[in-house]
């Protein structure tokens, strides 16, 4: 197995975070950067935070990609209604 583009930015590789998506030649996962914008981080400060290592368009792909993956796959976090 190889490395894999998931887009311009985002790569898989086996060898690297044990083949989770990283941002091609870093070992920032993707997962990391996503939790900072949902935590409600400037973009301009997480590109401080990783040392101008990933930019504005690489984050800008992490969000597009995870927002095709919750419109495919969001109604596998389906949680059970609430009692009325």
């Amino acid at each position: 197995m190889s490395t894999k583009l998931l887009g311009r930015y985002i790569v898989t590789d086996p060898n690297i975070c044990h083949g989770k998506p990283t941002f091609r030649g870093t070992r920032i996962m993707v997962w990391q950067v996503l939790e900072q914008v949902a935590s409600g981080m400037a973009w301009e400060t997480i590109i401080e935070e990783w040392e101008g290592s990933i930019t504005k368009e690489a984050i800008a792909e992490a969000v597009s990609l995870a927002s095709k993956a919750f419109l495919e796959h969001g109604h596998e976090y389906l949680l059970e209604p609430m009692p009325a």
